[in-house]
């Protein structure tokens, strides 16, 4: 039996919101079989992941906003290079 990493708590209802979203198009791009459907769903991606940068009540030195930044900086790379994969089809 193992452990499920437990993901760290953002005391941020925008962030709960987004990273709500952000998990479901995840999973839909893990499910996707063609690389079109991974991008178009990366595109999605992208979009909640701009709606955390643009965030209004960002603080530089909150943890919560940090952490927030950093999760969203990951779920950018990633589909950054799903993107970055079709266009090498």
């Amino acid at each position: 039996m193992h452990k499920h990493k437990e993901e760290p708590k953002i005391n941020c209802l925008t962030f709960r919101k987004q990273e709500f979203l952000m998990k479901d198009i995840t999973e839909k791009i893990n499910q996707a079989e063609d690389v079109q459907d991974k991008a178009m769903y990366a595109q999605e991606l992208l979009k909640k992941v701009d709606t955390l940068f643009s965030c209004p009540d960002f603080k530089e030195e909150n943890i919560h906003c940090k952490n927030c930044r950093f999760i969203a900086n990951l779920r950018r790379r990633t589909a950054d290079l799903i993107i970055k994969a079709k266009k090498l089809e």
